[in-house]
């Protein structure tokens, strides 16, 4: 279960970090179990679906390519069904959820059909309103990212998606790798939450480090998703932008420690502060020596730390106007039993 009280779904996003190696994917799977990730993601692209044939010819120089051309590239990096079928099956051998980024429409169909648990909408195709529509109708589950996108089409998608679908999230995203903190705006995880308060929001951070995600939690992130890696050194444009296994695990126990931390909104003295407060809270301390059958004024007290307890600081105006019963001598804690007719007054 996501949202409402629920601990932070914590998505690691493999993506297409594991360089077409079914055998690192599979261990990629196996960290993101063993770092305490809740899911491990990829993404599926159905590739003929997702680009047109000029962008998949397109020469690819870069030093991340796998081809001569984009489309050598992304084929080199695309798992086959049979792959993915073995993943799947693999995540639960393991232990953990397993999807994938459906990035065309063809991809959701398949994805669909290998039944994963929920669907990743990916930050491209947020403002695909008829790949919205499509994938809503599935009835899964859908996790929205919403780099690139403006609040207006953030409206819009809502409209969209929310009569078909109700089980749904948005995740506040900037599409940059990696991406400088100035440029978060983790501010939007509270202008989605005042404007969509029946979906839980969540943050997808490209950042590097772990502080930033650490934060979106503590503002009431319900889903976190990041990318991982074996190696930051390897070729490929994301895995600058990534986790390796040592922060991952530092990012899902500092997200659990902040979980515990955030606690209640009620403002009370709890059980672990009364040794503090037996030895150092303070008490109204006769100023003076007060008679038996004075009536008590301000400047007949003060407030130290006194043995025994007596009445707490916060009580000394009350006490002004009120007469003794017995004579207190200076720096004598001030007890109920030398006040005539105190009433204990009842905190609610």
């Amino acid at each position: 279960r996501v949202g409402g009280d629920n601990p932070c779904f914590i998505i690691a996003e493999i993506g297409q970090n594991h360089q077409g190696d079914l055998d690192i994917a599979k261990r990629m799977i196996r960290m993101a179990r063993d770092c305490g990730a809740d899911c491990a993601k990829f993404q599926k692209s159905e590739l003929e679906y997702k680009f047109n044939k000029k962008a998949l010819e397109r020469p690819y120089t870069s030093k991340h390519s796998w081809g001569k051309t984009y489309g050598e590239h992304k084929r080199h990096l695309e798992f086959s069904h049979d792959q993915y079928r073995e993943l799947k099956k693999y995540a639960e051998e393991v232990g953990i959820f397993f999807t994938a980024s459906g990035m065309d429409e063809m991809a959701v169909e398949f994805l669909d059909e290998l039944d994963v648990p929920f669907f990743k909408v990916g930050s491209g195709d947020t403002n695909n309103f008829p790949y919205l529509e499509k994938t809503a109708k599935k009835g899964r589950p859908m996790v929205i990212s919403s780099g690139m996108q403006s609040m207006n089409t953030m409206h819009q998608v809502y409209q969209i998606v929310k009569p078909i679908n109700p089980n749904f999230c948005f995740l506040q995203c900037t599409s940059a790798y990696p991406l400088q903190p100035e440029d978060v705006n983790l501010r939007v995880i509270s202008a989605y939450q005042s404007a969509f308060p029946d979906i839980p929001i969540g943050y997808s951070g490209h950042e590097t480090g772990i502080a930033i995600s650490v934060a979106a939690v503590a503002l009431g992130a319900k889903v976190l998703e990041r990318h991982v890696t074996l190696d930051k050194t390897w070729k490929g444009s994301d895995h600058q932008a990534s986790l390796e296994p040592k922060e991952l695990a530092e990012l899902v126990k500092a997200i659990r420690t902040v979980e515990k931390a955030m606690g209640s909104p009620i403002k009370q003295l709890l059980p672990c502060e009364m040794a503090c407060n037996e030895k150092l809270g303070k008490s109204v301390v006769a100023k003076v020596t007060i008679p038996e059958g004075a009536v008590l004024t301000l400047d007949m007290l003060t407030v130290k730390v006194g043995e025994p307890k007596g009445f707490p600081p916060e009580a000394i105006f009350d006490l002004v106007g009120q007469k003794v019963k017995k004579t207190i001598e200076e720096d004598e804690t001030i007890t109920e039993q030398a006040v005539e007719n105190h009433v204990k007054k009842v905190k609610c």
